[in-house]
């Protein structure tokens, strides 16, 4: 939703996942706040990563948007096929680090076609 709604409305990355939270989540300001699937999905888009919103300055968070853009490389690979919790433990090279739905962001994106380089 966010990624759509950035690339038609010509809206910032930032200002397009807090209006899809918002409204995916009106009731739980908490989960509105998330930050990690926020700063997935913001890396992404720093790097050039989603159709339709251009390469920029998103996010200062370097772990997170990295973790996103490993898994990305792993996806377009193709090698095999990626759960959410192989793929964080591909990405984070199984350090104990907590999943905090950065992959569900990925996974997201990938499956509704929305990645840049996806074969």
């Amino acid at each position: 939703m966010a990624a759509r709604q950035a690339a038609a409305a010509n809206m910032t990355p930032a200002k397009s996942w807090e209006r899809a939270m918002e409204k995916l989540y009106h009731t739980s300001p908490v989960a509105q706040q998330m930050t990690s699937p926020r700063t997935a999905f913001l890396g992404l888009c720093e790097a050039g990563l989603v159709k339709g919103i251009p390469a920029g300055e998103y996010t200062d968070s370097k772990d997170k948007k990295t973790y996103a853009a490993r898994a990305v490389a792993l996806l377009i690979e193709g090698a095999r096929p990626w759960s959410r919790s192989d793929l964080w433990q591909a990405v984070t090279d199984g350090d104990g680090t907590k999943h905090s739905s950065q992959m569900d962001v990925v996974l997201a994106l990938w499956k509704n076609d929305l990645i840049v380089g996806k074969p």
